[in-house]
């Protein structure tokens, strides 16, 4: 099994889908949520950052669905190609 890595951008296309599904504006996710701003939202959904554990939590419920459900994984093939110019290292105990 292989270290699984969070594709961001298509996260956020998954949140910005799951928000229009729904109906659900920008600024009725910042209300709910209270403390994030509508920027950091948009920020979320273009990929340039994800929510912290608690927001993803609290989309989930808004959502009505998993955080599995809202988070997207990069496929095998994807990670050897975005990744090949980094170098990952591992710690072991």
């Amino acid at each position: 099994m292989e270290y699984p890595v969070i594709n961001m951008e298509a996260t956020g296309a998954r949140i910005k889908l799951l928000r229009l599904e729904r109906n659900i504006s920008v600024a009725q996710i910042a209300s709910f949520m209270g403390d994030v701003s509508e920027q950091a939202i948009y920020k979320w959904q273009r990929g340039q950052t994800l929510p912290t554990v608690d927001n993803l939590f609290a989309l989930s419920r808004l959502f009505e669905t998993s955080m599995d459900n809202i988070i997207v994984e990069y496929e095998e093939d994807e990670k050897s190609s975005s990744f090949s110019n980094y170098t990952f290292i591992s710690f072991s105990s």
